[in-house]
């Protein structure tokens, strides 16, 4: 188990300050995270190590080392600076996976700004609510999301700078600049900027489930937790080729694919190029990629290929596999050890929490289609849904809440106190999702407290339901909601999108009712079952139940902007 030690050892007396100690942190100190991924590691020694290799769509490699990092990060920081940018303005990266995306990601925090990731696949009027909710001073961004940008700029009095990586010899307009971030004058010193443990870092937003999306502020001392999880869950190792599929407009990509891996001091790959089994496998393959984190989603579609693709590729370098952004059926579990020989660990967090805190921690027996246990120096428990009291009873289902004070909680939502406070109760940070607690510690997701099906006045979680779906042979991805019923209030209503080579027809319909009859209890089984081509999604990977069950109520849809197809 290399260096994360046992999990009943490491909850033992366990305190941040190890972390602190680690990373040469004390009390009072100032922390800058674009410091701590790049100029620290040079410092240890490790400036010629790869920090990065990236892969376009079309197989194009640029390989950046941590000296690269530092430098160009630098380059950019002074760019920023000299264009008259302040420290605490917010500074947006609207770009592909490409290298200025995750080295501008440094060199914005170097210079004090506040970085702010969002989706390049937004459209304006998404693009348009993040924005202007942040009053953005700057964006960094690619001559193709131009004509994006250009239709909402003069709503925006805030965007003074509108920076162009890729401009080559584009005509520019008002406010447009160019930024050629490798044939610039390389900056080798750059003072970076004192910030301390509760200075503004990374705002991101989420979508919201019905008003508008929340802006999510995190500080510098998140660095404190995302460090040490990525080291005893993730168990990055100095010799690591790590993959994130997370883009960095999700906080995934940002925590574990920016901060986590590069303040280890760890190589990590990038592949900007969409979904296709074939060529991540092709990737994994070819880069020797040895530790991998991926989403329930894309393992599903993984799946869905089958094992026969798996085999045609020489896979052996794969040393340990994560999950994150759904939870993580136990057939996805079961399938990956058969087709990789080793099990995806579940973890569980969000944009709010900035870092795991349950997961299946390495070494830790996995019990598939559970999401583990909670990472040392997280108090997390399940609460009673009327009074917000704890939960004593084994397997009885409440709300996931956990004890504030970790690191890498945000401070609060942009301009929006309100919201912020509404998501504390008697003492706990609520997360809004569901789940019960098995007699060994294990904490087992029902569902969102919105996705909660309350039928006849039994409440059903989705991802039973869900789980049972896709353990039939026809079935690639299926999603469980509430629909309107005169007797029952609610009953369940299923979406099920067929893996190729079946057909919808009125048989396999009555053989996966059957199927799962036997797997499900009569209150969780589906009343009706709708075939799908596909389930509306987040581009994150989560699926969107909010948008087909307002569809069944004939209720508004809420913000549907970070929806993978808008």
């Amino acid at each position: 188990m290399s260096h994360i030690g046992s999990y009943e050892n490491r909850i033992k007396d366990f305190n941040w300050s190890l972390s602190e100690q680690e990373l040469g942190y004390k009390a009072g100190d100032k922390i800058n995270i674009g410091w701590y991924c790049s100029d620290r590691i040079c410092k240890l020694g490790k400036a010629g190590k790869k920090a990065l290799i990236w892969e376009d769509f079309q197989g194009n490699v640029k390989e950046y080392t941590y000296d690269d990092i530092r430098v160009l990060s630098n380059t950019i920081a002074d760019y920023l600076q000299k264009r008259g940018i302040q420290t605490g303005q917010r500074v947006c990266l609207f770009m592909d996976r490409i290298p200025e995306l995750y080295i501008g990601f440094i060199g914005v925090l170097k210079m004090g700004g506040i970085v702010q990731p969002l989706f390049s696949a937004f459209r304006e009027e998404s693009l348009f609510t993040r924005l202007n909710n942040a009053e953005t001073t700057a964006i960094i961004t690619q001559k193709k999301l131009l004509p994006t940008i250009r239709k909402i700029r003069d709503q925006l009095p805030a965007l003074q700078h509108i920076i162009v990586v890729d401009a080559g010899d584009a005509p520019l307009k008002e406010r447009e600049v160019p930024m050629n971030m490798e044939g610039m004058p390389r900056v080798e010193q750059f003072d970076v900027f004192s910030s301390t443990a509760e200075t503004p870092s990374v705002l991101h937003y989420t979508s919201g489930t019905t008003g508008q999306p929340k802006g999510a502020q995190h500080v510098h001392y998140s660095l404190i937790s995302q460090y040490l999880t990525s080291k005893w869950v993730l168990d990055l190792q100095d010799n690591d080729i790590y993959w994130c599929n997370a883009d960095p407009g999700w906080v995934t990509g940002t925590s574990y694919g920016i901060i986590g891996p590069w303040s280890n001091g760890i190589t990590q790959a990038v592949l900007d190029s969409g979904f296709n089994a074939d060529r991540w496998y092709s990737f994994i393959e070819k880069h020797r990629i040895t530790n991998w984190y991926s989403a329930p989603t894309a393992i599903r579609l993984l799946m869905k290929e089958g094992t026969e693709l798996v085999r045609k590729h020489d896979l052996s370098c794969l040393r340990h596999l994560s999950s994150v952004g759904e939870p993580l059926n136990a057939e996805a579990v079961i399938w990956s050890q058969e087709a990789f020989g080793k099990p995806f660990h579940d973890t569980y967090w969000q944009t709010e929490t900035g870092c795991i805190v349950v997961s299946n921690y390495p070494g830790m027996p996995v019990k598939p289609g559970s999401m583990g246990k909670p990472f040392p120096g997280i108090t997390a428990t399940v609460l009673d849904m009327k009074t917000y009291e704890p939960i004593n009873d084994v397997g009885k289902v409440g709300l996931i809440a956990l004890r504030p004070g970790w690191p890498s909680m945000i401070r609060c939502y942009w301009n929006n106190p309100e919201g912020y406070k509404n998501k504390f109760k008697n003492g706990w940070y609520l997360t809004g999702d569901r789940s019960s607690i098995d007699k060994e510690g294990y904490f087992w997701f029902v569902g969102r407290d919105d996705d909660v099906i309350n039928t006849g006045g039994h409440l059903v979680g989705p991802f039973e339901i869900e789980s049972a779906l896709l353990e039939h042979p026809a079935v690639a991805e299926s999603a469980a909601v509430a629909k309107p019923d005169k007797v029952n209030m609610e009953v369940v209503k299923a979406f099920v999108a067929l893996k190729p080579g079946y057909d919808v027809n009125e048989d396999l319909e009555l053989e996966i009712m059957n199927f799962i009859r036997k797997r499900l209890s009569p209150l969780a089984m589906p009343q009706e079952i709708e075939f799908v081509k596909s389930l509306p999604k987040t581009r994150s990977g989560k699926i969107m139940r909010r948008v087909l069950r307002a569809q069944e109520f004939g209720e508004p849809i809420g913000d549907i902007s970070t929806l993978e197809n808008d």
